[in-house]
């Protein structure tokens, strides 16, 4: 079994440092995260029996798939903080989401022919818009990929809080290497899910998509479109209200101190 989480993290943050310098963009990240599942983990089989046959498993994929690897880019604190006020994205969060989407692109291919070098095979799934419009059900769920990895753990907002918060996006890549695994945090991240005080996500997301009974998927795409139509882009989708000004937006805060 391959140990090379630190040569991953070198390859992701090589390729983040000539897309800053080289590529003309203005968004900026973070120390990014590195975590490995297996491609057997009986996880992925549970998520395809809970979201419906459109969901792929890691061997749908990439047949003799052995492991998952995931990574996440969390956002400098200007970016998240910037997303603040309003009812639409704001320019940097907007920007940060399709930048940060060409820099998985990047990291993905930067990977893969990495993985390639050492004599496996890899693939992996575009950073978004892998969904079926009509179910909004995605045939890969990154996010869903990394908690089974071990990178986080999900909060009432429905996003995955990493040890770097949860301001940030999230790649993945299915390679027939095998990687060492990484193990499941037991703790909670989420303030509310820890038994704490805390109900802040919900009140940020003024338009009523997100309540104490849980996400309604139409009415936040529905509010996603809006700054589609804001933007005049079809890739700006966006919104990110509820991961910005709260206490999980860029740490865990369960184990902030």
């Amino acid at each position: 079994m391959l140990n090379i989480k630190e040569d991953i993290q070198l390859w992701i943050e090589q390729e983040i440092n000539d897309f800053s310098q080289n590529c003309g963009v203005i968004s900026r990240w973070r120390k990014p995260l590195v975590a490995v599942a297996s491609a057997e983990d009986e996880l992925f089989s549970e998520l395809k029996e809970a979201v419906g046959l459109e969901h792929q498993l890691p061997e749908e994929m990439l047949p003799g798939a052995r492991s998952v690897i995931c990574y996440f880019l969390p956002f400098i604190p200007a970016i998240s903080e910037s997303n603040g006020e309003g009812r639409r994205a704001s320019l940097p969060w907007f920007r940060a989401y399709l930048e940060t989407n060409q820099l998985i692109a990047r990291v993905n291919l930067r990977l893969k022919q990495e993985l390639e070098k050492l004599g496996g095979r890899a693939d992996f799934a575009a950073a978004t818009h892998n969904f079926s419009r009509e179910k909004l059900i995605s045939y890969w769920s990154h996010k869903h990929a990394a908690y089974i990895a071990g990178l986080g753990k999900f909060g009432e907002h429905q996003m995955l809080i990493t040890v770097k918060g949860s301001a940030g996006r999230i790649g993945s890549l299915i390679t027939d290497l095998e990687i060492v695994r990484d193990t499941r945090p037991e703790q909670e991240y989420c303030l509310k899910r820890a038994g704490e005080e805390c109900n802040r996500c919900l009140e940020r997301c003024v338009f009523g998509a997100l309540t104490i009974s849980g996400l309604d998927k139409e009415k936040c795409y529905q509010i996603c479109l809006k700054n589609v139509d804001f933007f005049k882009s079809a890739n700006a989708d966006v919104c990110g209200k509820c991961t910005t000004l709260v206490p999980c937006a860029l740490k865990n805060p369960v184990n902030a101190g």
